[in-house]
């Protein structure tokens, strides 16, 4: 994650800002109205998509070597009398189904309850964007985009190398690695599909990983559900996992599965 300095969005009254980290004596900000339609709906798709910022994060800490140079969320936060919002990102992410944990990337502007360093935890419909990098190729980062689609071209060149990060289009934003050459990424990770034999087999030798759950009542069923692997889900039916597990808080994987968007595992669970 060191591949920057500082990254801050800010949002005071209408107005939200990107500081560009490139030097620390001639940093460039750039504007945009938060309010506008164009950084609502930007927040709005960085919130339904959230899904597959999620799955990616959730298979590359499985990977031996990571494939993510960056993976962050940006939250809102204000002060107790929520007056003032600065809008920042948060990295190190950990996602149960509802809620988000993490730790603040920014030194907050002005805010004075927390931190750069802070661990931080805020419910899933907070989120205002999302990152992650792959190959130096920016995924998601629909406010970064409509901000860069704002800057004039000398501007966005100064952005991208200050965020050292390859943007792309504004107009053309990827949410999954290889979502042009395999549209069907979109479904499935590969990853998933990938190891059907080696899951299937730990199972078959582990039987009990099928129903045990976590000190917070998450079973297997539950995560896979909550990253959309269809593919090991069927796995863990096909050994009697149980789908009326309930977590601690009294969650199905059915309804994680509703919560975050993943139909075709809806449509599994209901029928599995």
């Amino acid at each position: 994650m060191g591949i920057f300095a500082k990254i801050l969005a800010k949002m005071k009254g209408d107005e939200a800002s990107e500081i560009n980290p490139a030097r620390d004596n001639e940093q460039e900000t750039f504007y945009a109205d938060s309010q506008d339609a164009a950084m609502r709906e930007a927040a709005k798709k960085a919130r339904q998509t959230f899904k597959y910022f999620w799955r990616e994060l959730y298979w590359d800490r499985r990977r031996i070597v990571p494939a993510l140079d960056m993976a962050m969320v940006k939250l809102p936060f204000s002060q107790d009398d929520g007056r003032e919002v600065e809008y920042m990102w948060v990295d190190d992410v950990e996602f149960d189904g509802e809620k988000i944990y993490g730790r603040l990337v920014n030194e907050p502007d002005t805010l004075t309850n927390i931190k750069k360093g802070d661990e931080i935890e805020a419910p899933l419909d907070e989120v205002s964007d999302w990152i992650f990098v792959s190959e130096s190729k920016s995924f998601g980062a629909f406010g970064v985009q409509a901000m860069r689609s704002k800057m004039s071209e000398q501007q966005r060149v100064r952005h991208d190398e200050a965020w050292g990060v390859n943007f792309g289009d504004f107009d053309d934003i990827l949410v999954v690695v290889g979502q042009k050459e395999h549209p069907q990424n979109l479904i499935e990770h590969p990853m998933s599909i990938n190891g059907k034999d080696k899951f299937e087999k730990f199972i078959k030798e582990n039987s009990r990983e099928a129903s045990l759950a976590d000190e917070n009542g998450y079973t297997l069923l539950h995560k896979e559900a909550i990253a959309g692997n269809l593919t090991t889900i069927k796995i863990l039916l096909q050994n009697f996992a149980d789908k009326n597990a309930q977590t601690d808080d009294g969650k199905t994987a059915l309804e994680f599965a509703s919560i975050m968007g993943w139909e075709h595992i809806v449509k599994e669970l209901k029928q599995g």
